[in-house]
């Protein structure tokens, strides 16, 4: 009898991580999400478990790694995606609103790989890091989210290295404007600005992360794939 694959996503009670934990539940995979906000309309059963986690603390991440194993065995996906984007004017942005975002979003991915990978040596696995075509790309007031996405990026190919002996692959996938409300709202120049000329959804990265789970797509590693319609290679001349 063939096993269901199961995947782990941090981050998983709205937006893309949302997304990803239904996306997932649908392929019929089992799914382990974490967040700190809970978490009530999906009701737990055999492929689905949910345990409250703050992922700026390693403990707590370390706990859902290993609740999640209890319940289904063998992990065969992380997706880091938990994160928060605070704009903050630079002369206003205290210390502990710098720490809160790097923990948040970069300390999270660096424990959670670092745990699931002691759980993924025997058999390999793949690690998905959710980072940002901000990575690469800023509007004002952005620092700390910037610094934490680019951030991700290097620490993708880091653990990519380091990780390589135990078949485990990491990634990153750059997300561009994905809209998790109300997608009808949009307007037409939403949708235009884009060279695929549609802003994107959810399932786009779902997609992306699918790709890079299957361990046929083993020979991509270490790699920083972007999802964003285009957006970041399109030239644009303010008139």
């Amino acid at each position: 009898m063939h096993m269901p694959k199961t995947i782990l996503i941090t981050g998983g009670t709205n937006g893309i991580g949302r997304g990803l934990v239904n996306y997932f539940l649908e392929k019929g995979w089992n799914v382990a999400a974490a967040d700190i906000q809970h978490q009530s309309d999906i009701k737990e059963s055999n492929h689905y478990l949910f345990i409250q986690t703050d992922v700026r603390k390693q403990k707590q991440i370390a706990h859902f790694i290993e609740e999640a194993e209890k319940k289904f065995g063998q992990i065969d996906v992380l997706v880091n995606n938990a994160g928060v984007s605070r704009f903050t004017p630079l002369e206003d942005m205290t210390e502990e609103e710098w720490n809160d975002v790097l923990q948040t979003n970069l300390s999270s991915v660096f424990f959670g790989s670092q745990e699931v990978a002691k759980k993924m040596k025997g058999h390999g696995g793949a690690i998905i890091n959710i980072a940002s075509t901000r990575a690469s790309m800023s509007e004002p007031n952005s620092e700390a989210y910037a610094a934490t996405k680019g951030g991700i990026v290097a620490l993708t190919h880091a653990l990519a290295a380091s990780l390589a002996d135990d078949k485990i692959t990491v990634n990153a996938i750059s997300p561009g404007w994905i809209e998790t409300g109300d997608y009808s709202q949009l307007r037409d120049i939403d949708h235009e600005q884009h060279l695929s000329k549609r802003v994107g959804k959810p399932v786009d990265i779902a997609k992306a992360v699918e790709y890079l789970a299957d361990k046929e797509n083993n020979f991509v590693n270490g790699i920083n794939l972007t999802v964003d319609g285009g957006m970041t290679r399109k030239m644009i001349y303010e008139h």
